[in-house]
């Protein structure tokens, strides 16, 4: 595995280059490559993820994604113009964060480019953001500590979905007091397929992100092992967070209104309102 991640690493080293003042960038082509994105038209969906949380954490787009034109080689002596993009470090970071997260090499990326994390940004931002691009910069971070939450949980031995599924609902009932992960759905009127976690609002996904970063620390620094123990673990960091919520005054997770909108409903929107600004350029 350690011999995998090295590997990795040194793909996304090689990519690299610098600009005549030392600054990196990286092209939106060859990271596509190293990703494993075999097709532009999907590499591209990504990208248009990540341009959003650009926006959201209140960066200039064009700062951190520079579209270029570039003559390729197509065969019989032939040439075509193709669209390409010089990104910043923070840039990759966010492709890497809205990548898919079933690839191997995503996670890899997220630890290679976390070097420079958007976390300050976000802090800065944050309360000037409107509650729909509030859930957009929350849930994304849920998105990543969830990935890391359920390493750390394998590695402890949490391993068959029944296992895994036990796992969870012991983290939402310690926050929710009692409540499991079908309790939530069906409070929340949910549909079958809809998440609970794209039906909160900014400051439920809070408190959930402090249960998952607090578990995911708590089960890897104490090197939990067993299904049980793991579980337990989450269980009690759950409780605490509910402690916390209640010692100051704060609104409890499952009396927080449920929006109406999903987050992708509202990522929906937002992409086509940065669209109709051509804001976002990413046709080939």
């Amino acid at each position: 595995m350690s011999n995998l991640i090295a590997k990795e690493y040194q793909n996304f080293e090689q990519i690299k280059h610098a600009n005549e003042n030392g600054v990196e960038y990286w092209f939106a082509r060859e990271l596509a490559s190293v990703l494993g994105y075999t097709e532009w038209r999907n590499f591209t969906k990504v990208m248009d993820r990540a341009t959003l949380a650009c926006k959201n954490s209140g960066q200039r787009i064009l700062d951190h994604f520079v579209e270029l034109n570039k003559m390729v080689d197509i065969g019989s002596k032939t040439k075509r113009k193709i669209a390409d993009y010089k990104l910043t470090r923070y840039a990759c970071y966010l492709i890497v964060q809205n990548g898919d997260p079933r690839k191997e090499v995503i996670a890899t990326g997220q630890t290679y480019f976390a070097i420079q994390t958007r976390r300050q940004e976000v802090a800065d931002y944050f309360n000037q953001l409107d509650e729909d691009n509030r859930r957009l910069v929350v849930r994304g971070d849920v998105r990543q500590w969830n990935q890391m939450l359920v390493e750390a949980a394998h590695n402890a031995g949490v391993i068959t979905e029944e296992e895994f599924a036990t796992f969870q609902n012991a983290g939402y009932m310690g926050l929710y007091g009692g409540e499991t992960v079908a309790d939530i759905h069906k409070r929340k009127k949910l549909q079958p397929k809809q998440k609970i976690l794209d039906f909160m609002n900014s400051q439920e996904l809070i408190a959930n992100l402090f249960r998952i970063s607090l578990a995911e620390e708590k089960i890897r620094k104490g090197q939990i092992q067993r299904t049980e123990h793991a579980t337990a673990a989450h269980n009690a960091v759950g409780q605490e967070v509910r402690r916390t919520i209640e010692r100051v005054g704060g609104v409890l997770p499952e009396d927080q209104p449920t929006p109406e909108k999903s987050i992708e409903e509202v990522q929906r929107e937002q992409l086509k309102k940065l669209k109709a600004q051509k804001t976002l350029m990413l046709d080939e």
